[in-house]
């Protein structure tokens, strides 16, 4: 069952405190966590600081969250993700906009490795969905991320729509 997916860490001489389990109790902290926030969302970091490398945080979606299509290209960035518990549909655009790849992560693919400067978004197609990322830091929100202008952004009216465009493509 795939969630009961545990990180395991091995013993290679670091701190205890530093060593965190990925667990079904986190997983559901978390996905309360999600539930409170007016964004739907919430990440949980395994690394220390935002100038640390690499990144690496799980992000915890609900049904309805709204992910702005984006790239990361300064610095340019790669993304790993990986599906623990749900499903999401990820979705690659070209420059104008145009979805050129769909996957659905959580069922036979279990998640998606990107190169910098790709185009991307997702949608949660079921209630909850928890995501392991890992990408390059150090994190800067004034650069992180480069936003798609043919696309809403998050808070915007016609982001709900956009994104329910989205979800049709899959069902």
């Amino acid at each position: 069952m795939r969630d009961s997916i545990l990180a395991v860490s091995y013993d290679v001489g670091m701190d205890d405190a530093r060593v965190q389990i990925l667990d079904r109790p986190l997983f559901d902290r978390l996905i309360e966590r999600a539930r409170q926030s007016p964004r739907l969302r919430t990440n949980h970091n395994f690394h220390g600081s935002m100038e640390e490398n690499p990144h690496r945080f799980l992000n915890v979606m609900l049904r309805g969250t709204y992910v702005t299509p984006h790239r990361h290209t300064d610095p340019p960035k790669s993304e790993s993700f990986l599906v623990l518990r749900g499903e999401i549909a990820f979705f690659v655009f070209d420059d104008e906009g145009n979805v050129t790849r769909t996957e659905i992560l959580g069922r036979d693919a279990m998640g998606i490795d990107i190169p910098p400067g790709v185009w991307h978004s997702l949608a949660v197609l079921t209630p909850e969905a928890v995501c392991y990322e890992v990408k390059p830091g150090p994190y800067s929100p004034a650069n992180d991320k480069d936003f798609a202008s043919w696309a809403p952004r998050k808070g915007d009216a016609g982001a709900a729509e956009y994104l329910e465009k989205l979800v049709a493509r899959v069902r």
